[in-house]
């Protein structure tokens, strides 16, 4: 009966969630909430250098690459938007400003808009694709919107879901 017990325990441990702080959240999420966009945006992995994605009170959008959490300037990144209403969706191109690119127009009214997010290194390079809810409904913990949100409930968090 005690090996039976054992055995259980042992072949359980690879499934316990390692805690880290008061808020119960996992190390995973901690070291992602480390590394957090320097605007307030949201931080953008699926690309190198990584990107920040930052809606503006214009109903701009903002991209800024960030490296080793320093923003670093645009290097000939290609970036395009689709968002808003599936049935007639919103399409932006994005122009160089300084260390950052800003979208040609802005995006349609709402508070909750679909976006899919196009990068290109170069105009030959291989598209990487983000997608994502653009919520601005702003987060109760972090005071962040939440397409940015950085808690452990956090929608800007792509690993975690609600």
């Amino acid at each position: 009966m005690k090996s039976l017990l054992i055995t259980l325990l042992l072949a359980a441990a690879p499934f316990a969630i390692a805690h880290d702080g008061d808020h119960g959240q996992t190390k995973k999420a901690a070291s992602h909430q480390q590394e957090t966009a320097p605007n307030g945006g949201r931080l953008i992995r699926g690309v190198e250098p990584h990107a920040e994605f930052l809606f503006t009170s214009e109903r701009k959008v903002e991209i800024r690459f960030v490296k080793d959490g320093a923003v670093v300037a645009p290097a000939g990144q290609i970036v395009t938007l689709i968002g808003g209403d599936r049935a007639n969706p919103t399409r932006l191109s994005f122009a160089a400003e300084g260390d950052k690119l800003v979208s040609s127009d802005a995006l349609p009214e709402g508070d909750n808009l679909p976006i899919i997010l196009q990068f290109r290194s170069s105009a030959d390079a291989k598209p990487v694709t983000e997608r994502f809810t653009l919520n601005l409904a702003k987060c109760s913990e972090c005071e962040r919107a939440e397409y940015a949100c950085v808690c452990e409930h956090g929608e800007g968090d792509r690993d975690h879901k609600h």
